[in-house]
């Protein structure tokens, strides 16, 4: 695995990615909101919010201290839960390196309804795929996982700066890093080995990402573009500090 560092893709349609922002804005602001609870809140928070499968798909009800929404609002909130600091930063990270280019291609309405789609088509996947799980899925690894699949579609052969095994800095094109992130979900989704990690709502979120951006881009913005101008890729690596 991966986590992605730096690209040199600069935004061509929009000043600044104010929606990218603001969901990093609201996703922290809610785990902070979380970690001013105390733990059996916390717990309580993540079940409530959370997307349970057999409460969406089976018909097991919640216990009633925990019904605080409609299950299918919950297509929504798990989006915005977090488990930890590790877990908020990592889907924060894809979505500040990948989320600003991808928003500017779109537009911001259109971006923001297709992280939210994203989001729940990650959701309802897993819930496909787990049905006999009875513990929450949250976070928006889903919805980031969209973005990896717009980012995948519109500029394939952006390089890259992404840290490999936590350790070593690479620079790739984003065709490579990519395909490897979503062939290691694959191997893992289907070999059936127990994870906390969701990897079914990652593929479902990143099919969802491939199947909503042809429709959803500015019209003129093409698929699979051309890579970045010479002044736009600079030559120097970044100093990662």
């Amino acid at each position: 695995m991966f986590i992605p560092l730096h690209d040199k893709n600069a935004l061509r349609f929009i000043p600044f990615q104010i929606v990218t922002v603001g969901l990093i804005a609201v996703n922290v602001a809610v785990y902070l909101w979380q970690q001013s609870l105390d733990e059996a809140s916390f717990l309580a928070v993540v079940y409530a919010g959370g997307l349970t499968p057999t409460t969406l798909f089976g018909g097991v009800p919640l216990p009633p201290d925990l019904d605080a929404f409609p299950v299918a609002v919950t297509l929504f909130t798990h989006i915005f839960l977090h488990a930890s600091w590790l877990h908020l930063i990592g889907n924060m990270v894809f979505l500040w390196v990948f989320g600003d280019n991808v928003e500017d291609a779109m537009g911001h309405a259109r971006f923001l309804a297709f992280y939210v789609a994203s989001g729940i088509a990650g959701g309802l996947a897993h819930a496909w795929f787990e049905p006999a799980s009875a513990a929450p899925l949250i976070g928006a690894s889903s919805a980031t996982s969209g973005i990896i699949g717009a980012y995948l579609l519109l500029y394939p052969r952006v390089k890259v700066w992404v840290l490999m095994l936590m350790r070593i800095p690479l620079r790739l094109p984003a065709l490579w890093a990519l395909v490897s992130w979503v062939a290691f979900q694959a191997y893992f989704a289907l070999s059936g080995t127990w994870s906390e990690n969701a990897w079914w709502a990652h593929l479902g979120g990143f099919a969802a990402g491939l199947a909503l951006t042809p429709f959803l881009r500015r019209p003129g913005v093409p698929l699979f573009g051309p890579i970045a101008s010479p002044n736009q890729e600079a030559v120097r690596a970044p100093r990662f500090r």
